[in-house]
């Protein structure tokens, strides 16, 4: 009886454990970054826009952006016509995040050198989930709204 007990017992934590890794692992984000664009700078500030899609099960969270062009860059959110520094943004499963003008963005201070129309900016999206995500920003004329085409 004891045996049966303690096996019983063995088979059970080791189902537990089996379908708990299988229900964590297949909630994964799967993020795409596409639309990035920059619009060329006009003092030592620049924006930064884009759009993540989130084709997997499971939510991630923009944590964090870096770049060789500045070491001072934040995420911010508009609403209400107000700006300000978010310490994240979701990315939900089967949606998307999307930066874009007007509206949240990525906000780069002080910058190292004035990036110009047609020449790229390196930056490093960095997610809870899913690590850091590396995105060439296509330098656009300071007006570019591809939203408004």
């Amino acid at each position: 009886m004891n045996h049966r007990t303690a096996l019983a017992g063995v088979l059970a934590l080791t189902t537990g454990l089996t379908l708990a890794g299988c229900s964590s692992s297949s909630d994964k984000p799967e993020l795409k970054v596409v639309g990035g664009f920059m619009p060329q700078p006009v003092n030592d500030m620049a924006a930064g826009f884009l759009v993540v899609r989130n084709n997997g099960t499971g939510n991630d969270r923009l944590t964090s952006v870096t770049s060789p062009l500045s070491d001072d860059v934040t995420i911010h959110e508009t609403k209400d016509q107000v700006m300000r520094e978010v310490t994240s943004f979701d990315v939900p499963a089967g949606g998307e995040l999307d930066l874009e003008r007007g509206g949240s963005h990525i906000m780069f201070m002080k910058l190292k050198r004035q990036p110009k129309e047609g020449q790229k900016v390196s930056v490093e999206l960095h997610f809870e989930k899913a690590g850091a995500v590396k995105v060439d920003l296509p330098v656009k004329e300071t007006t570019h709204n591809p939203k408004k085409q």
